[in-house]
């Protein structure tokens, strides 16, 4: 994939399309990751409190990891998670999870296995910090430097992140420049296309995704 070429078409075509009426899609996405943000933390609050438990009982440090991340038009926020690495792990400074990560607990491999340490992202969609779909958000550090290597990676900054996203249900985790590079694609596409359909679309991907126990993550 040619990804300056293909993420310059549809950042060109993004921004034309922000220049018109909003879309229905663009009406009721946040309505909708209210309701769903809400209602899914109903349903996941007694699973986000044995999955916590079991992080205190394993390994030393807190149920939760609170992060900053970049959001929608650079604004930082703070995201939440269960914390599946030890309490130290970015003592030398931060950097992508790899395969066979030393940092990550026993018990984390399986919370990062199953995705149920994303749970608690459902609290950043309720704030309006993410959404339930949009692309994955990256680290303040990460993201300056993504910034100079990528071209156009700011571009992906026009919409709230989200919990998934196209990039995530087709390509695997970061590890190169070249992933982020294919993932930006994939991220320029849903902004371009964005529509409830293809929202659901990626939901019912993303949960056959975790069924299954493809490993992907951002």
């Amino acid at each position: 994939m040619k990804t300056t070429s293909f993420g310059l078409t549809n950042f060109l075509t993004t921004s034309a399309a922000r220049r018109a009426p909003r879309s229905l899609h663009a009406q009721l996405k946040r309505p909708i990751d209210l309701l769903l943000g809400l209602l899914g933390l109903i349903v996941a609050a007694p699973v986000m409190l044995i999955c916590g438990t079991l992080v205190k009982l394993t390994s030393r440090g807190p149920m939760f990891y609170v992060q900053e991340r970049v959001g929608r038009n650079g604004k930082p926020f703070k995201i939440f998670k269960l914390r599946s690495m030890y309490a130290d792990a970015e003592a030398a400074g931060p950097r992508w999870c790899g395969q066979d990560d030393p940092r990550v607990t026993p018990f984390g491999w399986f919370l990062r296995k199953t995705h149920l340490d994303e749970l608690p992202q459902l609290i950043n969609v309720v704030r309006g910090d993410m959404s339930l779909i949009g692309p994955r958000p990256e680290r303040p550090c990460f993201v300056e430097k993504l910034q100079r290597a990528v071209p156009l990676y700011p571009a992906r900054l026009a919409v709230r992140p989200g919990i998934t996203g196209l990039a995530q249900i087709r390509h695997p985790s970061d590890q190169t420049i070249e992933d982020v590079q294919t993932k930006l694609g994939y991220d320029l596409e849903y902004i371009r296309r964005a529509s409830l359909l293809l929202d659901l679309h990626i939901l019912a991907l993303t949960a056959v995704k975790v069924i299954s126990g493809r490993h992907g993550r951002a």
